[in-house]
């Protein structure tokens, strides 16, 4: 599928639902396990979709429509660990939504066309990336965020559902 601003727009507005959905109301055990070292609980997950929705997307959508400067700004993907580790999974979710539904507003008044969807930003790893490559991995982002949350969930399973463990794909995909 090509790059199409109205099905990305589907996603990233319905993703804080889905976290909510997903997340609000479970127990520590579902909310702070992960798959082992070095590896995201659920809540770290939402530290870090917060602190990407603060200063990553819109940043960088901005950053790439300038006339100014379009380079972006190095992202820091661990940072959640400093500033939400202590935050309660409901203000994580709340404020996650809050931020999604700015950006989303502010991303649909932007009157985004073939022209400013081709305009490009630097990205201080990968060079020049335009706007729709940046809004698509915005979408695929929180897709890839969705599957590891399920993903970590399930495994807190592994050993308690058997010999049905061979059928459950979920459990059997590594990080």
């Amino acid at each position: 599928m090509e790059f199409n601003l109205e099905r990305s727009m589907e996603i990233l507005s319905r993703t804080p639902a889905v976290l909510e959905n997903m997340l609000a109301g479970l127990s520590p055990e579902w909310l702070y396990a992960n798959e082992g070292e070095n590896t995201w609980s659920p809540h770290a997950v939402m530290g870090h979709l917060v602190y990407a929705e603060e200063s990553n997307w819109m940043a960088r959508v901005r950053k790439i429509l300038s006339t100014k400067d379009n380079h972006f700004e190095g992202f820091n993907r661990l940072r959640q660990f400093e500033l939400y580790s202590d935050q309660d999974i409901k203000d994580l979710l709340a404020k996650f939504a809050l931020l999604r539904k700015n950006s989303v507003s502010e991303l649909s008044k932007m009157g985004l066309d073939k022209d400013t969807l081709s305009r490009v930003g630097v990205h201080p790893d990968f060079g020049n990336v335009t706007l729709s490559q940046l809004l698509s991995t915005w979408t695929v982002h929180d897709l890839d965020h969705i599957n590891q949350i399920s993903r970590v969930m399930a495994k807190q399973y592994k050993d308690a559902v058997g010999p049905w463990s061979n059928y459950l794909g979920v459990i059997k995909r590594s990080i």
